[in-house]
């Protein structure tokens, strides 16, 4: 990798920041003052320093984010706050959500750099699970679990795969859970609609077996370790 790229992954500043700091000798390539920004170094088997201190890459990372209605997800929008921008100190890693929530959803959103990991769990073929609550307009019944279990056309005629539905309650206003293993455009609101009800309220609470970590309010985030991406990929 470039050395003023390795630099500005890091978080040492921009492509341009980070060759000035090279080119005035601030930064040292194991213990040696260097003053080339396309350098190739060997990040896991060198040592880079600038002023002094040793510089740490992190070269993937996964993050859980509570995403806060009014957000929508994506990586940049003129118009709107996008969910990487609730991630100032992760600005640098070209992070990029994994798969998206409406802009009125909340809920679990992981945002990654890892595009292999992006698509294992996105693609239905993998069958990872995503979950959600709802607060349904209409009263939910054993025969919409069996609607959804059987899959349901959606208004541009499209089928969607069998989806699993837990009533939490029932009455003029539902509570429900339902697990779904694809992404398609507004996809819970349209199943509801394509049953006659109403979403009113969505927020994901789970990707695979991972649930949302209660203790992140909305807009906070953490990050995952290798056992909780494990268990993303496995139910």
């Amino acid at each position: 990798m470039r050395l003023d790229k390795f630099l500005a992954n890091a978080g040492c500043g921009t492509r341009t920041e980070v060759k000035q700091l090279i080119k005035k000798g601030r930064v040292t390539v194991n213990g040696e003052t260097v003053k080339k920004a396309d350098m190739k170094i060997d990040h896991a088997a060198g040592t880079v320093a600038v002023n002094g201190e040793v510089v740490l890459y992190e070269p993937v990372v996964y993050l859980m984010l509570n995403k806060p209605q009014g957000v929508i997800s994506a990586t940049e929008d003129a118009r709107h706050d996008t969910v990487v921008d609730l991630l100032p100190d992760y600005r640098h890693y070209d992070l990029h959500p994994v798969g998206r929530l409406d802009k009125d959803t909340e809920g679990l959103l992981i945002l990654t750099n890892d595009g292999q990991f992006s698509h294992e769990v996105l693609s239905p073929r993998k069958h990872v699970d995503k979950t959600y609550y709802a607060r349904i307009d209409g009263r939910v019944t054993a025969e919409t679990i069996t609607q959804f279990n059987e899959g349901l056309i959606l208004d541009d005629g499209y089928k969607t795969m069998p989806a699993r539905l837990k009533i939490v309650t029932s009455g003029a206003i539902s509570e429900v859970e339902v697990t779904i293993q694809e992404g398609k455009f507004h996809q819970v609101k349209r199943m509801f609609s394509a049953v006659g009800m109403t979403v009113s309220y969505l927020q994901r609470i789970q990707m695979g077996g991972l649930p949302l970590d209660r203790s992140l309010q909305p807009g906070q985030y953490k990050l995952l370790t290798a056992e909780d991406i494990n268990r993303v990929k496995n139910k």
